[in-house]
């Protein structure tokens, strides 16, 4: 196509008229989002009412379990475990694979999650 050819096209003062039906179409989808229920709100104050219990119990639940005899016999016997796990060599030795298995599996937990998959 040449630039001639466009400059014939548009310089052509033929009258754009929609095809049969277009107008009837548009009217009837205008009509339909019309009469379209609202769409739900977002039920805020559930969601802040759960995350506030959510806190309030995981804070509770700490509190308790920090007051509680129980911990201290867990520290006491996990000591030396801890010991171990904390010492540079062997805690650069285990994070590695750790971090590569969590992060693969938080990559197919994703991926799962945008196609809808199911496992």
């Amino acid at each position: 196509m040449t630039p001639e050819d466009l400059d014939r096209i548009l310089a052509s003062e033929e009258p754009l008229v929609p095809s049969s039906g277009f107008a009837a179409a548009v009217m009837e989808q205008v009509h339909v989002a019309a009469t379209a229920p609202p769409a739900l709100p977002f039920p805020w104050r559930r969601y802040l009412f759960g995350l506030s219990m959510t806190s309030v119990l995981a804070g509770l639940c700490g509190w308790m379990l920090a007051a509680s005899p129980v911990t201290e016999a867990l520290q006491t016997g996990y000591a030396s475990a801890l010991a171990a796990l904390t010492e540079p060599h062997v805690s650069l030795a285990l994070g590695a694979p750790l971090a590569s298995l969590a992060g693969t599996y938080l990559l197919v937990r994703l991926i799962l999650g945008f196609t809808g998959a199911r496992r």
